[in-house]
């Protein structure tokens, strides 16, 4: 396993992706070799470059963002040989869909009928048996690495069942080691036996092949075996903390795992001149790209607010954004006039509040598309933590650590924590929301950012998360 993101993803599902990749590439080819096996004139005037590998790539690319829209790239949702064939199919046939739009409306990149079937039933073939020979190879030939808890806490349970969790990136959980002098014998904690304590690190690492230790201690003033650590630590295991470990895990930062010198000491929240600049820039681009492509959509989307109950079309709702500050957010109307009339109040699933058409645009989230405007005017980024009402960050802040910090950067209308977690409605929605929105800051980069657009198109697609 590799982290990406400060994640720990699995080795296989990269390579599966990289594998895949190259044999598109390739049924393209032999699509048209098949095409024109006989015509040897008309297989280079069909291939000639750049244009033809130009067009192979815009069909790899969308063949291959199918795949990963309908998780096929997500091992534990693709764990049954079944469903996987399933969504292969479903995944090359909603391909072939856009693809047939795609050349409607540009048909400069029509690549040939011919090719294009050929094409598209060489990778069904190939990518249903590389994916079977992959599984087969990973299972005789992957290596598991054996992993040591150091903790018998809280801490430590939450970290053995999150590594359980996470069973695509063949980590072993070899069981834990006792801080304590005289550990209870026989102590079995998750089906995992306590092996020893501090002295037998050493001995514990050489018998069960031990790679990694993972320490997850509540306090470690004074319990920490610095020099036992430092001595395998050179000799080649990786030692790490729980915190740490368990935000690679799990995409988030677990507040009740962290102190506050953890933000000052761990990897990440790093942010220069440059990291500004490429994340204005790419707001400007994908907010007027946004807002002129879906100005079609608005016009219908106003239209239907106004028929369903005549009332005003836009709702204007004060946000706080970047260093605390106040700004106008902008949204389509999906609730009644008099949905707070009592004051404010958190948004519920099925909300009685919401109107017949509001149901629909929450669902899929198209009364967030206004906010195009936020982001050209710099109230707003495209990607970041969702803005809050300042009545809730005031009760919010009073009762969640670390809360303010979200405001370290713009605001966004999407964000990691959108894309991972249901809209939240109440105080332990909003903490699980903030550990998320934490785990971005740490990790921002222009290629997660990219990342999170990619998952937000595939919530947008399915409906997730809306109320």
């Amino acid at each position: 396993m590799i982290r990406v993101f400060n994640q720990y993803v699995s080795t296989k599902s990269l390579l599966l992706i990289l594998l895949e990749a190259i044999l598109i590439a390739l049924s393209f080819v032999a699509g048209a070799k098949l095409r024109f096996w006989n015509d040897p004139v008309g297989f280079e005037a069909q291939t000639a470059l750049p244009e033809f590998a130009f067009r192979c790539l815009i069909g790899a690319m969308l063949l291959q963002a199918c795949f990963y829209l309908n998780h096929l790239y997500d091992a534990q949702v693709t764990a049954n040989r079944g469903e996987q064939v399933m969504r292969l199919i479903e995944s090359v046939g909603a391909a072939c869909l856009l693809l047939g739009i795609l050349y409607f409306l540009i048909p400069e990149l029509l690549i040939g009928r011919g090719i294009l079937l050929w094409a598209v039933c060489l990778v069904l073939l190939s990518t249903a048996l590389a994916r079977t020979l992959l599984d087969s190879a990973w299972k005789s030939s992957a290596t598991r690495s054996n992993v040591l808890i150091f903790g018998t806490g809280e801490m430590a349970m939450t970290l053995g069942r999150e590594i359980s969790r996470r069973s695509d990136l063949n980590l072993h959980l070899a069981g834990f080691v006792s801080e304590e002098v005289q550990p209870p014998e026989e102590q079995i904690l998750l089906g995992k036996p306590v092996l020893g304590q501090v002295r037998d690190l050493e001995s514990l690492m050489e018998r069960l092949d031990v790679t990694r230790i993972i320490v997850a201690l509540r306090d470690q003033r004074g319990s920490l075996p610095i020099r036992d650590l430092v001595k395998l630590r050179v000799r080649g295991v990786r030692i790490e903390d729980a915190p740490s470990a368990i935000s690679a895990l799990t995409g988030r930062v677990w507040l009740d795992t962290v102190r506050p010198s953890w933000f000052v000491f761990s990897d990440g929240f790093q942010r220069s001149r440059l990291t500004h600049l490429w994340k204005r820039i790419l707001d400007l681009a994908c907010g007027l790209a946004g807002a002129i492509v879906t100005t079609p959509l608005m016009l219908l989307t106003a239209l239907a607010i106004w028929l369903d109950d005549r009332g005003p079309v836009f709702y204007r709702q004060t946000r706080v954004g970047l260093r605390g500050k106040p700004f106008d957010l902008v949204k389509f109307r999906s609730m009644r006039l008099d949905a707070e009339l009592n004051g404010a109040q958190w948004a519920q699933e099925n909300d009685p509040r919401t109107t017949r058409v509001g149901g629909f645009l929450r669902r899929y989230r198209l009364d967030e598309l206004p906010q195009f405007f936020n982001v050209i005017r710099g109230e707003m980024s495209f990607v970041g933590p969702r803005p809050e009402r300042p009545v809730f960050v005031d009760q919010l802040s009073e009762r969640i650590p670390y809360y303010e910090e979200r405001h370290s950067v713009r605001p966004g209308i999407t964000g990691w924590a959108q894309v991972q977690y249901p809209y939240g409605a109440s105080v332990e929605d909003a903490i699980r929301k903030l550990e998320y929105d934490l785990f971005y800051l740490k990790s921002m980069s222009f290629p997660f950012d990219c990342a999170i657009v990619f998952q937000t198109i595939r919530t947008v697609l399915f409906g997730r998360g809306g109320r």
